[in-house]
C-alpha cells in the first residue's frame, strides 16, 4: 500500500494569481472574508490507498498456511491479495507487474515467498500490517518454472526452463554453490533435453531424497547427500503435477493424456498402476481413449478411511462446451463438481503440516478465473462453505458506483434484515476455514454505504464501515420488464444490442430511502422502500416523449423541407405555437411506418411479487419518436420532500410528480434560457452532426399516452414539442457514458457533440431570482456548455392538497455560465455551513395511516429571508474546468478558480471535511484536487492516477470525511482517502494478517522406528549447501535485491527520511522528540533482533550432534 509524498499547496498561494483564482466583492455586498472564517488548511490532506475490495483481477496462483489459516492469490499483474477470516483483507503489488507464477509460505513464520513471470523471486514480510518485499532475488539467465521449500526448511529449490535446479537460502536471499544440473539428472542415454522442470517435492519420510519431474514425462528422485540419481520413472506422456503418498512409498503423476499413473519408489521400470479417470474403458482390452490433460492432482490420506485423490482437467475430449470440473476420487466413488469458470489453481487443505502425517483433509479451495470456490469434503455431497468475502462485485459488469460516508445510523441495519432473506441455502454448516488474522481497531465508527448498479439491472448495496465491505441487498430493476424468451423474440425497439437493464446512474436520499434509477434504454424507476411485503397488479407507467432540438443557429439543414426556427423562449400560450407545420414524415418505407411513441422495453403486464426491501413506485420511460430513438438519460435527481423526480438527457429536461403519477413539465434545453439571456442564441460549434433529410416529424400529433395522462396547468403551458434531429448522444459525463449504443466513447472534451445537454441537478431552498427576498423551492439545472439555470417551484401544502392540486414550475433563467459542462453544485448559508437539500424521512409506505403521520414531516424550516441589500446563501458550482462561487440572491460572482487549462475534471463533489466543508475534484490527467469553500484555496494538488481507462472515469467517486474509490479492475473496488487523520491512523485501523500460533506437534514416530530406522529421515541441509560445502554461486546467475522492509532497506529509508528532514528545516520540538524516541527504540529492536540471532545460533551449535535420548 503507497502513501504518497504529495506536493502540498500553500494557503492562499494562488488566491493572489488572478489567472487561477479571483474575488470580486460587489458594492452593498459585506465582505464575505469577515463572515466566514475557513478552518480548512492544506495540513489536513494527505492522500493514500487505503483497502481493495473484490476478486483479485486475472489470478494465476495460490498458497496456504495451515497454521496460521492464511489464504494468497497472486495475480497476472503482479498483484498479491491475501485473505483471513472475513473482514480480513490485504493488497501488495509488486513493482515489476510480472504475473505471479508461484507463491510458497513459510509455514507459520509470517512470510512468504513469490516467484514472478520475470524471473524474479521475493520474500515479503506478513508480519506488519502492510506487507512489504525483504529480499529479491532476479536471474539473469535462466526462467524459473517451479519452486518448493519444504516445512520448516530455510532453503528453497528452484526448477528453470534448462531443467536445472538451483537453491536459495531464504533468510539471506542468496544461491547455493549445490545445483542439480539436467544431464546429471537424466540418464546419459537420453539423446534430447528432458524439457523444464515442472515439479520438485522432498520424499516426505527423508529430505535427503528430492522429486524431480521434467516436463517429457521423466521422473528423477535424486540423492542430495551422494549428488547422484537413485531412481529414474520414464512415462511417455508430458507430466503436469506430481502428488507424494504421506509414507513416501508412492507418488501420483498426472499427464498430459488424462491419465494418472501411481509409482512404487522402489519399482521405477513400470508404473503400479495407469487410470485415465474420465475415459471410455473399451472392452477388448485395449488403451483408453485420451482425454485432456490432467493439470494437477493432490493424494491426501486419511487415519480412518480411503485416501482422498483431487484433480482439475482430464475431461473426455467429446465433452464440447462442458464447463470446467473438478473431480474428488474417494474410494470407489468419484465425484465430477461442475465450476462456473475456468480452474486457476486448487489446493487442499489438511489438519496437519507436517507432509509425513496422515494428512485428514477437510476442504478443498478452488481458485477460478472470476471465483473463488470452498467444497466441503467432510459432508455427503461435497457442499461449498458460504464466501464470506465481499468476491461478488463482478457478478455482473459494474456500470455506475455512488459512496455515502457517514449516512444515517439505522440504514445499515434496515438493508441487512430485507437482505439477509435473500441469501441461497445449501451451504456447509461449518465454520469458513479461512480464518487467520485480527480486524483492525480503527477508530472510524460512522456508517459508510457503497451502491453499485450492474450490467444486468441489479442495484447492490454494501456495508462498507471500518475499511470492512459486506454485501448488505440485492436489487434486481429488470424484474419490472418483461423478459424476451430468445433472440427471435428480441424486441426490434432496444438501442442497445446487449444488457438492455443496465444502470447508467442512480440518486438515492439515504434520509428518506428513496431511490431512483435510470437505466440505458431510456428508463427511469422510482422505488420505495418497505419492511412489508407487497403484491403489485400492476407497475404503475409513464410513457415521456422527448424531442431533440432542431437547433440550427451556426448552420441550417439544406437537406430538410423547412428549417425550423428555435422557439422563441418565454412565449408559452400553448404547445403548438412554435413548432414547425405538420408535414408526412419521411422514412415510412415499411410497412408499419417508423417506430414511434413505442418505449424500449416493455413493462410486464401480470402481477409483481415485492420482497420486503426497495419496491417499485413508477416506472418512466421515453419513448421513439419518428423513428429515431430516446436520447440516453444522462442526469438524474430525486426529492423526497418535494416529490419530484428530474431527468435530463440532450433533447433537454423532464419533472415527475411520483406521488401524483404525472408529468409536470417536458422541456427542451433551450427553453429554460429567459429571452434576455446573453448566453441563449450563442454560436454552437460547427462540427455538428448533419440532420437526415426530411426528419422532422408531426409535432401536433400530441395525442400520446404521457399526453392524456399528464396534463396540468404547468405542463400543458410549457411542455413544448421540439422536432426530431438525428443527431447521436453527446459523450456525457464521463461517469455516464458507459453504455452508448456503441459502448464506445472518448473522455476528450473536444470529442463532445455541439448539442446541450443537460449534465447535472441540485434541489434547493434558494433564491429562484436576483429580486427576490425569499426562499422557495428551486431546482439548479446545469449543462454542458457551462450554464446554470433557475426553476422555480411552487408547491401545494402538505397533506391532501399536495396529492390533488398541481404544482406550479417557472424556469427563472440563468445563474451564471462557466467554462466545461456542469459537473456539481451545492449551496452554503452564510457561514459557510452546507445546506443540503430538503428531505422528508423514511416511513413504511405499506405502513396504516396513523403510522405515517407520526413520521411524516414537512420540509425543514426554511432559513431566514434575505434582508434588503445582503446576501444570506453562497452558490457553489464546479464545471469541467472551473469553479464558482456566487452570493445569493444577487447571484453577484464572488470567486473564481480555473482548475484546470489542459485537461478536464471527471468528478466533482462538494464534501464534509473535519467539520466544514471543500470541493474534491478528481481530473482526466490524474491530478487529484481539494479547494476551500468558499474562497476556493488550493488545499491539495497531487497527481495520483493517469487516466488509463474509462471504468476508472465512470466509476471515481467522492464521499465525505475524506473517503474515495474508484473501479480498479473489472472486479475489484480500490478505496483511497484523502484525509491526513485518516492517514495517521491507518496502521491501527488494518487488519493483522500474522497471529502468533504454536506450531503443531510433530508426528510421533514411535520408539523402534526411530531406534531401528524406517521414521522420518531429517537432513542437515546446511551441511549440504552452505557456502563451506557447496562453495559460493555464480555471480552473474542471479542479482540480489534489498527490499525496502528489509533492514538494509530500512536503514537506506531512514538515512534518506533524516536528509529531508534536515532540508526542510522541520524545527518542531514535538516532532523531534517523538522521532529522537522512534530512532532510539528501532536501534533497541535491531540490537534485540542481533542478540536473539546469536543465541539462536549458540543454541543450535550445541544441540546439533546430540541425539534425542541424549537432550
Amino acid at each position: 500500500m503507497k502513501k504518497f509524498n504529495i506536493r502540498k499547496v500553500l494557503d492562499g498561494l494562488t488566491a493572489a494569481s488572478s489567472s487561477s483564482s479571483s474575488s470580486a466583492a460587489q458594492p452593498g455586498t459585506p465582505s464575505q472574508n469577515d463572515v466566514v472564517q475557513e478552518t480548512l488548511q492544506s495540513e489536513h490532506f494527505q492522500l493514500c490507498k487505503t483497502v481493495r475490495h473484490g476478486f483479485p483481477y486475472q489470478p494465476s496462483s495460490m498458497a496456504f498456511d495451515p497454521v496460521q489459516k492464511i489464504l494468497a492469490i497472486g495475480t497476472q499483474t503482479g498483484a498479491l491479495r491475501l485473505f483471513g477470516r472475513a473482514g480480513v483483507e490485504c493488497y501488495c503489488q509488486h513493482e515489476s507487474g510480472a504475473a505471479v507464477i508461484q507463491l510458497q509460505f513459510l509455514i507459520n513464520e509470517g512470510a512468504l515467498v513469490s516467484a514472478l513471470a520475470d524471473d524474479s523471486i521475493h520474500l515479503w514480510n506478513l508480519r506488519q500490517k502492510i506487507p512489504a518485499i525483504l529480499h529479491s532475488l532476479k536471474f539473469n539467465k535462466e526462467r524459473i518454472t517451479y519452486c518448493h521449500l519444504p516445512f520448516q526448511s530455510k532453503w528453497l529449490y528452484i526448477g528453470t526452463e534448462r531443467g536445472n535446479i538451483h537453491i536459495v537460502n531464504v533468510e539471506s536471499f542468496t544461491l547455493s554453490g549445490y545445483v542439480i544440473m539436467w544431464n546429471k539428472a537424466i540418464e546419459l542415454s537420453t539423446k534430447t533435453h528432458p524439457g523444464p522442470v515442472v515439479h520438485i517435492s522432498d520424499n516426505p519420510m527423508d529430505e535427503g531424497k528430492l522429486l524431480i519431474g521434467f516436463e517429457c514425462g521423466v521422473v528423477v528422485l535424486w540423492d542430495l547427500k551422494s549428488k547422484k540419481a537413485d531412481y529414474r520413472y520414464n512415462y511417455d506422456e508430458a507430466i503436469h503435477s506430481v502428488a507424494w503418498h504421506h509414507e513416501g512409498k508412492q507418488f501420483v503423476c498426472s499427464h498430459s493424456d488424462g491419465t494418472l499413473t501411481t509409482w512404487n519408489v522402489r519399482a521405477p521400470a513400470k508404473a503400479a498402476q495407469i487410470i485415465t479417470p474420465h475415459g471410455k474403458q473399451p472392452k477388448d482390452g485395449k488403451k483408453p481413449e485420451p482425454c485432456k490433460p490432467i493439470l494437477k492432482v493432490e493424494y491426501k490420506t486419511t487415519r480412518a478411511g480411503d485416501p482422498f485423490m483431487v484433480l482439475s482437467g482430464g475431461l473426455s475430449y467429446d465433452t464440447v462446451g462442458r464447463r470446467a470440473c473438478l473431480t474428488v476420487m474417494h474410494g470407489k466413488s468419484t465425484a465430477v463438481l461442475e465450476m462456473d469458470y475456468p480452474i486457476v489453481d486448487f489446493l487442499t487443505l489438511c489438519e496437519t503440516p507436517y507432509p509425513n502425517d496422515f494428512q485428514e483433509p477437510y476442504a478443498v479451495v478452488v481458485l477460478l478465473e472470476k471465483d473463488l470456490v470452498v467444497i466441503d469434503l467432510g459432508q455427503i455431497g461435497y457442499p461449498i462453505f458460504e464466501n464470506p468475502y465481499p468476491l461478488t462485485i463482478h457478478e455482473s459488469p459494474v456500470t455506475c458506483v455512488e459512496y455515502f460516508a457517514d449516512c444515517p445510523a439505522e440504514l445499515i441495519p434496515a438493508l441487512y434484515s430485507v437482505g439477509s432473506r435473500q441469501k441461497r441455502q445449501g451451504y456447509s454448516k461449518k465454520e469458513w476455514p479461512v480464518s487467520g488474522g485480527n480486524w483492525g481497531q480503527g477508530t472510524q465508527s460512522y456508517p459508510e454505504i457503497i451502491i453499485t448498479g450492474h450490467a444486468d439491472g441489479s442495484i447492490k448495496f454494501w456495508d462498507a464501515s471500518a475499511l470492512m465491505l459486506q454485501v448488505l441487498y440485492k436489487l434486481k430493476t429488470a424484474k419490472v420488464f418483461e423478459r424476451a424468451r430468445g433472440k427471435e423474440e428480441k424486441p426490434s425497439t432496444d438501442i442497445v444490442d446487449e444488457d438492455p437493464f443496465a444502470i447508467q446512474t442512480l440518486s438515492w436520499c439515504p434520509e428518506s430511502r428513496m431511490l431512483c434509477v435510470a437505466g440505458v434504454s431510456a428508463h427511469v424507476i422510482i422505488y420505495r422502500f418497505s419492511k412489508q411485503e407487497v403484491t403489485t397488479e400492476v407497475v404503475q407507467l409513464l410513457e415521456v416523449r422527448m424531442q431533440c432540438e432542431f437547433s440550427d443557429v451556426d448552420s441550417p439543414d439544406p437537406g430538410g423541407d423547412q428549417t425550423p426556427t428555435l422557439p422563441t423562449p418565454g412565449a408559452s400560450s400553448s404547445p403548438q405555437e412554435a413548432e414547425p407545420p405538420t408535414q408526412p414524415s419521411t422514412g415510412s418505407n415499411s410497412s408499419d411506418g417508423p417506430r414511434d411513441n413505442i418505449p424500449c422495453l416493455q413493462v410486464r403486464s401480470s402481477p409483481l411479487k415485492q420482497s420486503p426491501g426497495y419496491q417499485v413506485e413508477l416506472v418512466v420511460q421515453l419513448v421513439w419518436v419518428s423513428g429515431e430513438p430516446p436520447q440516453p438519460i444522462t442526469s438524474l435527481a430525486i426529492n423526497s420532500s418535494y416529490g419530484l423526480v428530474v431527468f435530463g438527457n440532450s433533447s433537454g429536461l423532464a419533472v415527475v410528480d411520483y406521488l401524483q403519477k404525472t408529468l409536470l413539465l417536458n422541456m427542451g434545453t433551450s427553453e429554460l434560457y429567459s429571452p434576455s439571456d446573453p448566453y441563449q442564441g450563442q454560436p454552437r460549434s460547427p462540427r455538428k452532426a448533419r440532420q437526415p433529410s426530411g426528419a422532422l416529424c408531426d409535432s401536433n400529433d400530441g395525442s400520446n399516452a404521457s399526453e392524456d395522462r399528464c396534463k396540468s396547468p404547468t405542463s400543458a403551458k410549457m411542455s413544448r414539442k421540439i422536432s426530431s434531429s438525428g443527431e447521436q448522444k453527446p459523450d456525457q459525463d464521463a461517469k455516464d457514458n458507459s453504455f452508448t449504443r456503441s459502448r464506445s466513447s472518448s473522455v476528450t472534451s473536444i470529442d463532445r457533440e455541439s448539442r446541450e445537454a443537460i449534465s447535472s441537478f441540485h434541489f434547493c431552498e434558494s433564491f429562484p431570482r436576483k429580486t427576490d427576498g425569499q426562499v422557495g423551492p428551486c431546482l439548479l439545472v446545469g449543462t454542458t456548455q457551462g450554464s446554470v439555470m433557475t426553476v422555480a417551484l411552487s408547491l401545494p401544502p402538505a397533506g391532501d392538497q399536495r396529492l390533488q392540486q398541481s404544482l406550479g414550475i417557472a424556469s427563472c433563467g440563468t445563474m451564471v455560465r462557466l467554462k466545461g459542462g456542469v459537473l456539481t453544485m451545492a449551496l452554503l448559508d452564510f457561514t459557510g455551513a452546507l445546506l443540503p437539500p430538503p428531505y422528508e424521512s423514511w416511513y413504511d409506505p405499506n405502513a396504516s395511516d396513523e403510522e405515517k403521520e407520526k413520521v411524516r414531516r414537512r420540509r425543514p424550516a426554511s432559513p431566514p429571508a434575505s434582508q434588503e441589500g445582503q446576501d444570506t446563501q453562497f452558490a457553489v458550482v464546479c464545471s469541467e474546468k472551473q469553479a464558482k462561487v456566487l452570493a445569493l440572491p444577487s447571484q453577484t460572482r464572488l470567486y473564481k478558480h480555473n482548475i484546470t487549462e489542459t485537461s478536464f475534471v471527471l468528478r466533482a463533489d462538494v464534501v464534509q471535511m473535519a467539520g466544514t466543508n471543500c470541493i474534491a475534484c478528481f481530473c482526466a490527467n490524474g491530478h487529484i484536487m481539494t479547494l476551500s469553500l468558499p474562497s476556493l484555496r488550493p488545499l491539495l494538488d497531487l497527481n495520483y492516477l493517469p487516466l488509463t481507462d474509462m471504468r476508472i472515469a465512470r466509476t471515481f467517486c467522492f464521499s465525505n470525511l475524506g473517503q474515495a474509490l474508484y473501479l480498479t479492475s473489472p472486479t475489484e473496488i480500490q478505496r483511497i482517502t484523502y484525509s491526513q487523520e485518516t492517514c495517521d491512523n491507518l496502521q491501527e485501523m488494518l487488519s493483522e494478517l500474522f497471529t502468533p500460533v504454536e506450531t503443531p506437534e510433530a508426528p510421533n514416530r514411535g520408539f523402534f522406528k526411530g531406534l531401528f530406522g524406517g521414521g522420518a529421515q531429517s537432513l542437515d541441509r546446511e551441511d549440504l549447501f552452505g557456502e563451506t560445502a557447496a562453495g559460493k554461486a555464480s555471480r552473474t546467475l542471479a542479482q540480489h535485491i534489498p527490499g525496502p522492509g528489509s533492514m538494509e532497506g530500512m536503514k537506506g529509508a531512514a538515512s534518506g527520511v533524516v536528509g529531508d528532514l534536515a532540508r526542510a528545516r522541520i524545527a518542531l520540538d514535538e516532532r523531534g522528540q517523538k522521532l529522537g524516541e522512534l530512532e532510539e527504540r528501532t536501534a533497541a529492536m535491531m540490537a534485540s533482533a542481533e542478540s536473539f540471532s546469536k543465541h539462536a545460533h549458540d543454541m543450535m551449535v550445541k544441540y546439533k550432534d546430540k541425539k534425542w535420548y541424549q537432550l
